[in-house]
């Protein structure tokens, strides 16, 4: 990417995050080095697609976040909802688009260096997005694709008038909103809608290859309507299938902590874990002259749990298992594609 359009655009990404405050300090440095790794490559397709998202995200996160931060309580026990994002948070959705981002920004730059090296054999890519492609964009966008829907799934899926359902269990039981693993058709409809997003904003500025490029060096041949189609729609139910898929993580191995007073969903700040707290409190109150002046009365709950599991087993947190969908979501986009297009595992770097 151009640095007169990559470093104005990141600057401006900063300072809007911060007027909004929609990132912590960290989540700011986090930010930045995740931008600074999509406008290292050529195209302007994975910063589209980062850009894409934060918008995206940080939109759907305001949408009735007064309304939203009643239906849950925090790790202190105050109204819930979601603060501004920390570096892990940040990591565990980009990280893996990140790393990909460079390694195809590296094989790009080889292979324009190998075409005009006439002592270098000559590289199997192109230098505008064929298809079949290279595997690793699909990664990229298979990866925004499945964080977007996961994000507008639980954004916008807490506010369904219909009570969620633990996706994992066999009679679909209902449990608090904000569980993990507790779906609504709202929710998955707003993760559907979430990839479709962002596999348009990425198609769009994909340098595909056309008519134009044809004869031209490193040049492909131009896609047909059925590609498009195919390959946008892949990429969709990738993305559908990373909201639903980080719905069967949380329910298995991520703890819904609730409250046993309120019967809400604890959440832990940041995307941590939220304790399970086994102590009680007792009220105190003092009597009237006669009725035993100064004896403590005790609470109707004094000798039980004040919050309980709903759900799920203590492995890991939100931020793990958000990270653990991506990478599979991606790894696996990848392995389809390359499986689909015949493009062997060992070829996927290759210039």
């Amino acid at each position: 990417m151009k640095p007169a359009i990559a470093i104005p655009a990141t600057l401006a990404l900063m300072v809007f995050a911060a007027a909004r405050r929609s990132l912590t300090p960290m989540g700011l440095l986090a930010a930045t080095a995740t931008a600074m790794a999509h406008a290292y490559h050529p195209w302007n397709t994975p910063f589209a697609l980062l850009v894409a998202f934060f918008l995206a995200g940080t939109r759907v996160t305001k949408i009735k976040k007064d309304v939203k931060a009643k239906l849950t309580l925090s790790a202190g026990g105050d109204s819930g909802g979601e603060g501004p994002r920390t570096h892990v948070q940040v990591f565990a959705n980009s990280l893996v688009a990140s790393i990909l981002s460079i390694l195809h920004a590296r094989q790009l730059q080889q292979r324009a260096a190998a075409l005009v090296d006439p002592n270098t054999p000559s590289p199997s890519g192109y230098l505008c997005y064929a298809y079949p492609g290279d595997v690793l964009m699909v990664g990229i966008m298979a990866n925004y694709a499945a964080v977007a829907a996961d994000t507008f799934s639980s954004e916008l899926g807490i506010l369904s008038r219909a009570q969620p359902r633990l996706i994992t269990s066999l009679g679909l039981r209902k449990v608090p909103p904000g569980t993990n693993g507790g779906v609504t058709l709202l929710g998955l409809g707003a993760g559907l809608f979430g990839a479709l997003l962002m596999v348009t904003v990425g198609f769009m500025f994909l340098p595909a290859c056309s008519v134009r490029t044809v004869g031209t060096l490193g040049g492909g041949a131009p896609w047909t309507l059925a590609d498009r189609r195919v390959f946008m729609g892949f990429l969709v139910l990738c993305g559908f299938a990373g909201t639903v898929l980080d719905s069967v993580l949380g329910a298995l191995l991520q703890r819904s902590v609730k409250d046993v007073r309120s019967g809400k969903i604890v959440e832990g700040d940041g995307g941590s874990r939220a304790l399970v707290n086994t102590t009680t409190t007792t009220t105190k109150t003092t009597a009237g002259k006669g009725d035993g002046a100064g004896k403590e009365a005790p609470s109707p709950a004094k000798g039980l749990p004040s919050r309980v599991v709903e759900s799920g087993l203590d492995l890991l947190d939100n931020n793990d298992v958000n990270f653990l969908m991506a990478v599979t979501i991606s790894v696996g986009a990848m392995y389809l594609a390359s499986w689909h297009w015949g493009i062997r595992v060992e070829d996927v770097l290759k210039p």
